[in-house]
């Protein structure tokens, strides 16, 4: 199996120990969840004296609650035409050491209340209407649980970065800018692994790492848990060393701007993942590749992935291309455009067409319409295409 022998806590120990490149300023590793950068990004342009003096003192703070209503035009017999659910997050970051230098040590929480508003929840929506895949995959009915709990430690001048503890690989892996299912794209054919990618789940006990290599080029790599709860984290420890199933990812990619590396970013991703009894998903192994930039306001991309067994979905292979252009109407709103082809098994290949708009309508207030057509939805034959709209927001404090 692809990356069966690799070790990659070694990868990261030894990368990270042979003199990563270092210059003035800590390079942004993460996508747009990632708490550090969700929380820069939320701050733009907001004055709040409390958590300004909070951050000065080097705790940042941060409470956001979205909902999503999604509805179907057509849906398998018995079923329902739509869902809805809502999430509460508190999540921040504590720097604890080196907090006036770029390699600073940090302690990195999130917390979560995930919760439908009816019988079917929006992640499995999809299935109502024969689709295969997922929608706002988090919006779940799980309750409360831990998302992260983890100890970031930057190093040499802040080019390089090692994370361990409870870590959500989204976080780390594949990453480009709209993969947010918060502010980004709901399906998710547009996010992390573009649907063929068997990933853990979240409060996965592991390790990471990332480093600059050079001025533009980078790796990330990072072992974690596939038999992770997000409910009972603490059973990590049993499951991580004692199960002894993993997912293990090593990317290589090149950034124009280090600064901004999940927008202008290209990458390739290999990743491994055992057999989970927890996901009920078999061994798997893949790749995936990913290229955007941004030009002006424009940030068109192109993602790929393969797997062995396409064990997430049963989609083995998938292409998305598209764009995002940021300020439309206004400084702070974003428009995503977007086509997904995926080999889902069935006779003909399931197409999935996306757009949404995202309106800032106040600092705090966020609102989203969404509009899919998927072609050729594969568990559903009868129906050549599906329509599916649907309404997001988000409150931040």
């Amino acid at each position: 199996m692809l990356l069966r022998k690799l070790s990659l806590v070694t990868t990261i120990a030894a990368t990270l120990a042979n003199g990563a490149y270092a210059e003035e300023g800590a390079a942004k590793f993460g996508g747009p969840e990632a708490v550090p950068n969700r929380i820069a990004e939320d701050e733009k342009n907001r004055q709040q004296p409390l958590k300004q003096r909070l951050a000065d003192s080097g705790v940042n703070l941060a409470l956001d609650y979205s909902a999503i209503a999604l509805g179907a035009n057509e849906v398998l017999a018995g079923t329902d035409d739509t869902a809805s659910g809502g999430m509460l997050r508190f999540y921040g970051s504590w720097d604890v050491t080196g907090e006036e230098s770029a390699n600073k040590g940090s302690l990195i929480w999130k917390i979560e209340h995930r919760h439908h508003y009816g019988d079917t929840g929006p992640n499995f929506f999809p299935f109502n209407a024969g689709i295969v895949g997922l929608e706002v995959p988090p919006f779940s009915d799980q309750g409360g649980r831990l998302t992260n709990l983890y100890w970031k430690q930057q190093f040499n001048q802040g080019k390089a970065t090692v994370m361990a503890g409870f870590l959500d690989a989204t976080d780390y892996v594949d990453i480009y800018a709209v993969a947010s299912p918060w502010t980004g794209f709901v399906n998710f054919a547009f996010s992390t692994g573009t649907t063929t990618m068997a990933l853990p789940g979240d409060a996965a006990l592991g390790i990471a790492g990332a480093t600059m290599l050079s001025d533009n080029f980078f790796v990330i790599a990072g072992i974690t848990d596939m038999e992770s709860d997000p409910t009972k984290p603490f059973e990590g420890f049993d499951t991580f060393f004692n199960d002894g199933h993993h997912f293990k990812s090593v990317e290589l990619g090149w950034t124009s701007n280090q600064d901004s590396i999940f927008v202008d970013n290209i990458h390739i991703t290999l990743w491994d993942s055992d057999e989970s009894n927890m996901l009920n998903q078999n061994e798997d192994s893949g790749v995936n590749i990913s290229a955007s930039k941004m030009y002006g306001s424009w940030l068109p991309f192109v993602r790929a992935g393969w797997s062995e067994n396409g064990s997430l979905l049963g989609i083995d292979k998938s292409v998305s291309t598209g764009f995002s252009y940021y300020g439309l109407g206004k400084e702070t709103n974003n428009l995503g455009v977007a086509i997904n082809w995926a080999d889902a098994g069935a006779a003909d290949d399931q197409v999935t067409l996306e757009a949404f708009y995202l309106m800032k309508l106040l600092p705090f207030w966020e609102l989203t319409p969404d509009v899919q057509v998927v072609a050729n939805p594969a568990a559903n034959p009868a129906e050549d295409q599906i329509l599916i709209v649907g309404l997001r927001t988000r409150f931040i404090w």
